[in-house]
């Protein structure tokens, strides 16, 4: 072999060396996008996730899970890593190709998942999804102005309690119908076109009273709330709690109830999306936040319920007991969303628009 040869040969193996590091350097993940509620994870831990693996986290938020529904369909399917759907969206992922299993073998804290939450109906197996936190769907109001509220939806949907104050409604239909429907004693999980019917005609009654708000619910009605806006709206048990801590002279004198006649019990779940574009990176995210200790100072900060039972030993006091935890008595009026689909969902879906168009 000629010295010219050698040299070429000897070239071309240091180029392909160099190609092949410049390949495993660019498809190294340097970057996990999350896409999740507002205000609900701790950012210790995302400093302590970028930390471990030398990656940086950004967050992008929405306020309901139509608006992330409507985000993924539109292309956000390849630019989110990890999203945290509610259980009654999960079948509709599934069933729509938005997200994709879980690689298990990246996920060895699924063993610190509490039994309840292990085999969800809404995800046979859990093949899909891990539990992230759970609770309860209720209202929020103003001890104030409206004095001796009852426990119940009456002070949203009676006009006879509360015909003076603004207020505000939900925003996410299946929600707010199911609330109506156990109103009306239906029950919250409501199902069949007579009953999601006469949910509508009184949720557009309600509408359209003088003292109406707006549809707004989570995070944005207890802005409201603080700021006066309104007296009384849906939000989340947690939500309510973490407020309630970080701003007690705003929310000193408001109260959080869960209505007599039945009201949601959540589980948000971590899901990664069908075409993420670090799934390796996701599926590590979650055995993180799976993590005994990490899942306690999730839950800590958020004042949300763990389904983490390795975590138990490290929650505070406060998460033991309501609007965190539910009492056993609460406990029997709560009720998960149910999942629709097909016609079922097409006449909701249509009954919420014209509710919202009028």
């Amino acid at each position: 072999m000629t010295s010219f040869k050698r040299r070429m040969l000897g070239l071309a193996a240091a180029l392909t060396v160099a190609f092949a590091g410049t390949a495993t350097a660019a498809n190294k993940a340097d970057t996990l996008y999350l896409f999740s509620w507002s205000q609900y994870m701790n950012p210790a831990l995302i400093t302590a996730f970028e930390k471990k693996y030398d990656v940086k986290v950004v967050q992008n938020f929405y306020e309901s899970m139509p608006e992330m529904f409507a985000k993924l369909r539109a292309g956000g399917d390849s630019q989110y890593d990890i999203i945290v759907p509610s259980n009654y969206y999960v079948p509709r992922l599934i069933a729509t190709g938005l997200i994709q299993p879980l690689n298990k073998a990246e996920i060895p804290n699924l063993d610190n998942v509490a039994d309840t939450f292990v085999k969800p109906a809404y995800d046979p197996g859990s093949r899909f999804t891990a539990p992230y936190q759970w609770g309860s769907t209720g209202i929020a109001y103003s001890a104030d102005k409206l004095k001796n509220a009852p426990d119940s939806w009456s002070i949203l949907f009676d006009p006879k309690f509360n015909s003076k104050y603004p207020f505000a409604v939900g925003t996410d239909a299946q929600v707010v119908m199911g609330s109506a429907c156990a109103y009306q004693g239906a029950g919250y999980a409501c199902t069949g076109r007579k009953n999601w019917g006469n949910a509508a005609k009184l949720i557009l009654k309600t509408k359209q009273r003088a003292n109406f708000g707006s549809f707004d619910d989570g995070t944005p009605v207890l802005r409201q709330l603080a700021r006066g806006n309104v007296v009384a709206g849906m939000t989340y048990n947690g939500d309510f709690a973490y407020y309630k801590q970080r701003n007690p002279d705003a929310f000193k004198n408001m109260k959080f109830v869960i209505p007599k006649e039945g009201a949601e019990l959540w589980v948000d779940t971590m899901a990664i999306p069908a075409h993420a574009p670090h799934s390796k990176l996701a599926n590590e995210f979650i055995n993180f936040i799976l993590d005994a200790k990490n899942g306690a100072s999730l839950s800590n900060y958020t004042h949300y319920a763990s389904p983490n039972k390795a975590a138990t030993p490290y929650l505070d006091a406060g998460l033991k007991q309501p609007p965190a935890q539910p009492t056993p008595e609460q406990m029997k009026r709560l009720h998960f969303t149910p999942s629709l689909k097909g016609e079922d969902l097409q006449f909701v879906q249509q009954l919420w628009t014209e509710v919202q168009s009028r």
